[in-house]
């Protein structure tokens, strides 16, 4: 091969961790301002699949579906203009720790100050666990952290796999084989684990035991960063409603199976209610009733009129 076809590759390999590393770590903005990102929008060549267009940029499956709906995630064709949604509304709440929203397939890691002293927050996409294996919600803290960890398979997994022929010993040990990955922090809920996967194809869906899986870069980077003793807050949160200037934005994800659409659309509207009314106006709601309906899981804006609050739709 010719040193320009080397060159090449090593290029395209620094823009992709490039890419990756810009579009993962954002400066905390302050109080009243809950964006963060850009949107970016790039071209499939003809041998790509969404997927491997989404994972250089750090996006899961079920991210990078939702807002393309009307692209074929398998063969989007050479030059198709693709949306990266790589612009998040922060979960509500205290801006520390750790936070997992399991309906948005995202972990935030508050990772402290950057060299300017300005406080950051890492992100990347998860999978979650299935519907029969569900992720604890509630507040939890990292207890140890394993290079290279052993799989020890519980006897409810090994005997799921039994049932499909597939016998699986005592002890999986740290390699190739490992479904743990290289890298692994257990939670104080015995049983529950953030790691890494030999199967980064899954990362983005409700695919896992219970456990956070995340692509093996992912938690390479993230390891180093988070102490043993670190708050990991899990919720279960769809939609996510915040303010950047005078414009408000709502980010709306499909609920999860055992969330309640008629409770859901109910949150939905006093949340909207409830931020339009702090800063006296009322929510036009044929264009927020659009915004519920596509549910696509990345923040758009919610346009405002001046007046007393309406009731809603």
């Amino acid at each position: 091969m010719s040193e320009r076809w080397y060159l090449g590759i090593a290029v395209a390999l620094w823009l992709a961790t490039a890419a990756r590393a810009t579009a993962s770590t954002f400066v905390v903005p302050p109080e009243g301002t809950d964006l963060v990102g850009t949107d970016l929008w790039v071209h499939t060549r003809y041998e790509e699949t969404l997927l491997d267009v989404a994972r250089d940029y750090g996006i899961g499956y079920e991210e990078v579906v939702r807002a393309n709906p009307l692209v074929d995630p398998w063969i989007p064709g050479e030059g198709t203009r693709i949306l990266l949604p790589t612009r998040y509304i922060l979960p509500a709440g205290i801006r520390e720790g750790m936070v997992i929203n399991l309906p948005e397939y995202r972990l935030y890691f508050f990772s402290g100050n950057g060299d300017d002293g300005a406080p950051r927050v890492v992100t990347h996409p998860i999978s979650i666990g299935r519907m029969d294996w569900n992720t604890p919600l509630g507040v939890h803290r990292i207890v140890t952290k394993v290079r290279d960890p052993a799989w020890y398979p519980p006897e409810s997994i090994r005997k799921e796999h039994a049932e499909r022929g597939d016998i699986l010993p005592d002890v999986v040990p740290a390699g190739p084989d490992n479904p743990l990955g290289a890298f692994a922090m257990r939670l104080d809920v015995p049983g529950y684990l953030i790691h890494g996967t030999n199967k980064p194809a899954g990362v983005g869906m409700r695919v896992t035991h219970g456990c956070i899986r995340m692509f093996p870069e992912d938690i390479e980077r993230l390891f180093p960063m988070v102490k043993v003793g670190t708050p990991v807050q899990i919720i279960s949160e769809p939609i996510k409603v915040g303010w950047a200037a005078d414009t408000l934005y709502a980010e709306v994800h499909p609920p999860l199976e055992e969330h309640s659409a008629t409770q859901l659309r109910l949150n939905y509207t006093n949340m909207l209610r409830e931020a339009a009314a702090e800063r006296g106006m009322q929510v036009d709601w044929s264009r927020a009733e659009a915004i519920f309906s596509e549910a696509r899981g990345v923040p758009e804006e919610v346009p405002l009129l001046e007046g007393p609050m309406a009731s809603g739709p």
